[in-house]
């Protein structure tokens, strides 16, 4: 097991699954990854839709992942299924912001997908 700080002060237990000597404690270093991914987009999704003056209440990201079988097991595939929602809010300026995070803003999700992940990207809108 291992705590793990950030730079601003943050931290958080890691450690490996139970057959490896984990005590099931902290969160599976790949776990954090898909954790980030899915921040960044969603922080980037709303952020995107705020300034396109739409009335965005939350966001929530279910990600979707394969792993390959061999050493090391990489991602081979992750889905980032968005559910917006919000009052109001217009599909085409929800379809744009998903779009532009996935090809311009979010660091996590683009550096994956030019090393070879096959990443995409749903959505849906919840009307509150």
């Amino acid at each position: 097991m291992f705590e793990a700080e950030s730079d601003s002060g943050h931290s958080l237990l890691l450690e490996g699954p139970a057959e490896q000597g984990g005590l099931n404690r902290g969160m599976r270093p790949m776990e954090l990854m898909l954790l980030g991914v899915g921040g960044c987009s969603s922080f980037d999704v709303v952020t995107i839709l705020k300034k396109a003056r739409q009335k965005v209440i939350g966001c929530v990201a279910h990600l979707e992942a394969e792993r390959g079988d061999e050493v090391p097991s990489v991602f081979t595939r992750i889905n980032i299924h968005f559910v917006v929602s919000g009052s109001g809010l217009k599909e085409k300026q929800v379809s744009r912001a998903v779009e532009l995070s996935a090809e311009k803003y979010c660091s996590a999700s683009i550096m994956l997908s030019r090393g070879g992940v096959d990443l995409t990207h749903s959505y849906e809108i919840q009307e509150q």
